[in-house]
Order: C-alpha cells, then structure tokens, then sequence
C-alpha cells in the first residue's frame, strides 16, 4: 500500500481502488455515495489486503 493510494483512498475512495476489480469498486462507490467515512474506511481495508 503506497503513500499516494492512501492519500487518493481518503480524497476519493472508489479511484484508489478501480484496479482491484468491478464488485469491489462498486462497493465502494455505493458506500462512498451513502457517507463518506464508510467508503474511505472501505478503500483502505481493500487496499491493505494481500494478494
């Protein structure tokens, strides 16, 4: 997890994660649109997943 995902998860989560697939953009996307706290908590715990 980089610095510049971190800082693009809190400014706007859904474009911190596009590349780890469609569901989990979405995810995000609906959670962002419904708070924004849930949709930056959300990036971040997908973003420190492993592989």
């Amino acid at each position: 997890m980089s610095l510049f995902r971190v800082i693009l998860a809190i400014i706007f989560p859904p474009l911190a994660i596009i590349d780890k697939g469609c569901g989990s953009f979405l995810i995000v996307l609906i959670l962002t649109f419904c708070g924004w706290i849930p949709g930056v908590l959300a990036a971040l715990i997908i973003l420190n997943q492993k592989k």
